[in-house]
């Protein structure tokens, strides 16, 4: 499902790009023929168009919002790939050391100090 809102919402984004590309801006755009703009109904083009950028971009809203429900409903289980699991069963630090043993040096007697200074 989670796949699904992420295809969709791509599909959502490039209509975007393109209903933008496609608007008429101040000086006229894509869908105008230049000084012929009001011709065969092209008038009306801009409002299907400006609307049609509006709810757009609600969906793009809706879907993102759904995509981060769903992952953050599903970070808890983990993903289940062999990585997560590797994590899951690696040893965790101890805080305060390793939790070996040290070895300790073997006990020697002190040698006698020198007295013989020069």
């Amino acid at each position: 499902m989670l796949i699904l809102f992420i295809v969709l919402l791509v599909i959502v984004c490039v209509a975007l790009g393109l209903f933008v590309l496609i608007q008429n801006p101040k000086g006229g755009g894509l869908a105008t023929g230049g000084a012929s703009s009001n011709m065969f109904g092209v008038q009306r083009t801009g409002d299907v168009l400006e609307k049609g950028t509006w709810v757009l971009l609600a969906l793009i809203v809706v879907f993102s919002l759904a995509i981060t429900a769903m992952s953050k409903s599903g970070s808890t289980t983990g993903t289940g790939s062999k990585i997560d699991e590797h994590i899951n069963k690696a040893a965790t630090p101890s805080p305060i050391g390793s939790g070996l043993p040290t070895k300790q040096a073997p006990a020697t007697t002190p040698k006698a100090a020198d007295t013989n200074k020069k």
